[in-house]
């Protein structure tokens, strides 16, 4: 492990101040991932700034009758709490489907979302990965790509985004409440994570000391599930997942939400399926549509061709549930 810095600002924008003033600054808040990556060889940074008790470990009620997550909240709690159960049961199964109960009890809602889309080729740095080294190459390419992306991917990067999280986000319309050295912004999630292109190196839009601060999350009464698939059932990245939200009454679809993981560089909002789904009878051979529609563009490849029809059926499966 590279030496570094460790530096404890008495806030949150005096970190902000801190990181933005130094390229080979970043972060530290539950560090699940950074210190995995810390330890290998993978982050190199010279200096951590730590912002665990810097922001908000709380979960309070917006006016509109939305929940406002601050960005220390431990996944655990926000897993337990009965508001996030009853009224966004797709955000808990998503949480209780990660990682384990010990890692929960550590990561954080600014910090999920911003784990590093990678792969076992990022992870190794004795293998060319453009996540790590722009310009290297994509070892993957070729390679060992069971878990790698299906849709959004580029000829510089195939690798998926891990966090179970960030695809119930997406399916949730929710916000991201971002502190920088410009002051605040707000970033639909939907919109917070890039596609690889010729960049993937960058996996958000966020800039160099951009700080999340908390996690809007808007009303909504919507029934709403998370599946999961994977090899084993602990501690297993998706190979695909389906995080749904559905307004559905007398057999129509009135309004629908759907997201995918396990199958792009970036949780993957399933805009086309939505739209074929809207206004819709709840059918299983629309649902198929719905899901034809939206993997019209994959590009899979002899190792994971397989995640095709296995999202396909676990799309049918999911909106049957919640239609049932």
């Amino acid at each position: 492990m590279k030496p570094f810095t460790y530096e404890a600002p008495a806030d949150a924008e005096s970190a902000v101040r801190s990181v933005a003033a130094n390229p080979s600054s970043t972060f530290l808040g539950g560090g699940t991932n950074l210190v995995d990556h810390l330890k290998l060889g993978v982050a190199r940074p010279d200096v951590l700034v730590d912002v665990t008790s810097l922001t908000s470990d709380e979960i309070t009620e917006r006016e509109d009758g939305g929940l406002s997550i601050g960005a220390a909240v431990r996944n655990s709690d926000l897993a337990a709490d009965r508001r996030v159960r009853e009224r966004y049961p797709v955000l808990a199964q998503a949480l209780l489907s990660g990682a384990t109960g010990q890692l929960r009890n550590m990561a954080t809602t600014g910090g999920n979302p911003l784990q590093r889309t990678r792969c076992v080729y990022f992870q190794d740095v004795t293998t060319p990965c453009n996540k790590r080294e722009p310009g290297s190459g994509c070892s993957a390419i070729g390679g060992y790509t069971r878990y790698h992306a299906i849709l959004g991917a580029s000829e510089h990067c195939i690798a998926t985004h891990p966090s179970d999280m960030a695809v119930a986000l997406a399916a949730l319309d929710a916000s991201v409440r971002v502190l920088g050295p410009d002051g605040e912004r707000t970033i639909p999630f939907p919109e917070l994570h890039r596609l690889p292109g010729d960049r993937p190196d960058l996996d958000t839009v966020l800039g160099h000391g951009e700080l999340i601060t908390a996690i809007e999350l808007p009303p909504r009464a919507w029934k709403s599930r998370y599946r999961k698939v994977r090899d084993r059932a602990s501690y297993a990245f998706a190979l695909v997942s389906v995080a749904a939200a559905v307004d559905v009454a007398d057999g129509i679809v009135r309004d629908v939400r759907l997201a995918f993981g396990g199958v792009a560089h970036k949780p993957w909002r399933a805009y086309r399926a939505e739209e074929v789904l809207r206004g819709a009878e709840s059918t299983e051979d629309n649902f198929r549509a719905a899901a034809e529609a939206e993997l019209r563009d994959a590009r899979p490849d002899e190792g994971n061709a397989f995640k095709v029809p296995l999202l396909t059926r676990t799309l049918v499966a999911v909106l049957k549930e919640l239609c049932a």
